[in-house]
């Protein structure tokens, strides 16, 4: 096909050849166009193809890490960490703002809970060169002033994540920068592809070469080895290859693009600056922060583009019933989030008011397992009618790695994190409400802390239905047999954590709040019925694998995959492994 006739026949969204690096003056309109998924794939001869840009790449270490190698002293990596599950990542995107490297610093801050081990930023400077910098760490140990004065431009990704530890996981930090015969993109990805292991070893065979064990690289290689034209139908035609969850943001020398898989299992969102900037989030609270004004969710199967055009919508592909993630609601987004067109704050009221309705029990005082049990703690001590007051001290200054005493501790990690009121729970009978119960570890050690404190009596309440099954679409829980309930009955729970009652939020209760939204979201972790099946063996872990710089065959790197769901698929007949 010419390219004459392939400018024709996609009209529909006017990519150009040539387009213009964004300018900060010049805000993208505010009109928005929705097509259906019937889109042209025409070739350009490779006269007319743009000619590649450069790339600059850079990675940073965070000051917090040490190059010396004298010996350390002694620590304890506290298992307490890993007893909730974790979101892998968040990821935020910036159009048309003079200052964009520094509202995307901002916007991080505002997403750092769900992800503390990593950030980078990818910014389009004034010669449509892509810098990045990334870094191991918190937002304000990787970046400061004289780094982010290296993140010129008004159009800028960014990215926080959750992933193993040490110092291999550097060069999985997002957001990736890769270069391709027509250019190069920048991308930043949150979510888990239950088909990874099949579409790396498909890109293996022909002769793709990986050098990260991250989700997001596979992505970059399907782009790179597309056939398709312009670069917006690769990105199209990567996404359709891919299973499982993923709210991705693009970046090129002219384009911020955000992509959100079918069923839109993880949320993104779209906002706006009063200088008419265009950002995508993860969730509101990174909006707010920046003052961008909230405009709608990415829908589920949707590629927008926002370039000096305006902003214009894709259906990626027909899509089935949404099923999002209900976990984004119990623990993982702030309250003060809107995710899924509900208020987070309001949810999880809402699941404390009903656990004071079905489970109630005689009691002095409600606390809450700070912070994400507060909110659920509120509701049921209003609903209960008994005062709520705080019973745990939270300590935010802790972090994964300490230093223990020679004479050991019981529950040390635990009471470094949490500290009792004695003054609130000494001969009280305590509800303590907290968000969900994964391995059961920590709860154990909460309950003794509490009746060590002087507390006559403990009753758990959690906020949400019992955790029964692992999750493959962006969540890190342990494997089905670690988790407690997918074990034990509520009583044998109850006698393991030693507490004198519990109770669980019902999940019929959790669907009857939801009203008709509730077959719109995902409960895969409390019922075992997986929306998007896994159709291998294993699937890889959110995060990556404990030392992802050993070589070999990806069968010789253990410890990164969860056993997939034994009971509905056919190993052999879905993969040809």
């Amino acid at each position: 096909m010419s390219s004459m006739a392939a400018s024709s026949s996609l009209s529909t969204f006017s990519p150009s050849s040539s387009l213009s690096k964004p300018s900060p003056l010049s805000p993208p309109p505010t009109t928005t166009r929705f097509f259906t998924k019937t889109l042209p794939k025409p070739t350009l001869s490779r006269a007319a193809a743009r000619p590649p840009f450069i790339a600059s790449y850079k990675n940073y270490f965070s000051d917090a890490v040490s190059s010396n190698n004298a010996t350390p002293p002694p620590q304890i990596h506290s298992d307490d960490d890993d007893e909730k599950p974790r979101e892998e990542c968040g990821v935020v995107g910036i159009y048309g703002d003079p200052e964009a490297s520094r509202l995307c610093y901002l916007a991080l801050h505002a997403l750092q809970h769900r992800g503390q081990e990593g950030a980078g930023i990818v910014t389009v400077n004034d010669s449509n060169v892509l810098q990045s910098i990334t870094g191991v760490g918190l937002v304000s140990d990787v970046f400061n002033e004289s780094k982010l004065d290296q993140l010129p431009g008004s159009l800028a990704i960014g990215h926080v994540r959750y992933s193993t530890a040490g110092q291999s996981m550097l060069k999985n930090v997002q957001p990736f920068v890769a270069g391709y015969r027509f250019g190069s993109v920048g991308v930043a990805h949150n979510g888990n592809l239950v088909n990874y292991r099949t579409l790396r070893a498909k890109l293996e065979e022909r002769g793709s070469i990986f050098n990260t064990t991250s989700d997001t690289e596979v992505v970059l290689h399907l782009i790179a080895t597309s056939k398709h034209r312009p670069f917006i139908l690769r990105i199209v035609d990567a996404c359709e290859k891919l299973e499982g969850a993923y709210s991705i943001v693009f970046v090129t020398e002219d384009k911020l693009v955000a992509v959100r898989d079918p069923f839109g299992f993880r949320p993104l969102v779209m906002g706006r600056r009063s200088n008419g900037a265009v950002v995508f989030a993860s969730e509101t609270c990174a909006l707010d922060l920046i003052e961008a004004t909230y405009e709608r969710e990415v829908y589920p199967g949707e590629v927008l583009v926002v370039d000096k055009n305006g902003i214009q919508s894709l259906c990626l592909m027909a899509h089935p019933e949404p099923k999002q993630c209900i976990f984004e609601h119990i623990y993982f987004a702030l309250p003060n989030s809107v995710v899924f067109g509900r208020s987070v704050y309001d949810s999880r009221r809402q699941f404390g008011e009903i656990l004071a309705t079905e489970s109630p029990v005689d009691c002095d005082v409600v606390i809450a397992v700070p912070d994400s049990g507060v909110v659920a703690a509120l509701g049921y001590a209003a609903k209960a009618g008994v005062p709520f007051q705080q019973g745990l001290i939270r300590s935010h200054y802790v972090g994964r790695t300490f230093i223990e005493p020679s004479q050991k501790i019981r529950d040390f990690g635990v009471k470094l994190k949490l500290s009792p009121v004695r003054a609130v729970l000494e001969g009280k009978r305590v509800v303590v409400v907290d968000d969900s119960i994964v391995r059961g570890t920590t709860s154990s050690k909460i309950v003794r802390l509490l009746k060590e404190a002087g507390a006559k009596e403990v009753h758990m309440r959690i906020a949400s239905p019992p955790i029964i099954g692992s999750c493959y679409y962006g969540v890190d829980t342990p494997s089905s047999e670690e988790l407690i309930s997918n074990r034990m009955s509520t009583e044998e729970i109850r006698e393991f954590i030693g507490s004198d009652s519990l109770a669980f939020l019902p999940i019929n209760s959790l669907q009857g709040l939801l009203g008709k939204d509730s077959p719109n979201f995902c409960y895969a972790c409390f019922s075992g019925k997986y929306p998007v099946e896994p159709r291998e063996l294993k699937v890889k872990r959110v995060g990556d694998f404990v030392d992802d710089g050993l070589n070999g065959s990806l069968e010789s790197i253990d410890g990164g995959w969860v056993q997939a769901n034994r009971n509905h698929i056919e190993v052999k007949a879905a993969t040809g492994l």
